[in-house]
């Protein structure tokens, strides 16, 4: 079992779709953990309140088997990760590295929309 002070306890990691793109994140974690173990930094930093008032983590999302269906919306800082769940949308505030966010050549970070204008 892992346990540190950042992620609540888990054995393994789970596999969830985030915006087409396959990720393993630790089990029995709220999903904002799990976005910042993908992406310390940007969540780290990022304009969070951790507790469901600001409504800036929110996401949506289907389950495995739910293709088709309406995706259902939830806030991941009061979400529990399941294995398999596919994230169809963020919020603009969650910028994940590599899937919604790339580095920059000076360290920083830049959106997919930032990236496409200079294509």
């Amino acid at each position: 079992m892992i346990d540190n002070d950042l992620f609540e306890p888990y054995e393994r990691l789970v596999t969830i779709e985030i915006l087409g793109r396959p990720v393993e994140v630790p089990e029995n974690n709220r999903l904002l953990r799990c976005f910042q173990f993908i992406s310390m930094r940007s969540i780290s930093y990022g304009d969070f309140c951790w507790n469901g008032d600001c409504t800036n983590c929110q996401f949506w999302y289907t389950e495995e088997g739910e293709h088709g269906r309406d995706d259902k919306t939830a806030l991941s800082c009061r979400f529990k990760v399941r294995e398999a769940m596919v994230i169809t949308r963020l919020s603009e505030h969650v910028k994940l590295e590599g899937i919604n966010k790339e580095r920059d050549e000076g360290g920083g970070m830049r959106d997919e929309q930032e990236v496409a204008q200079e294509s």
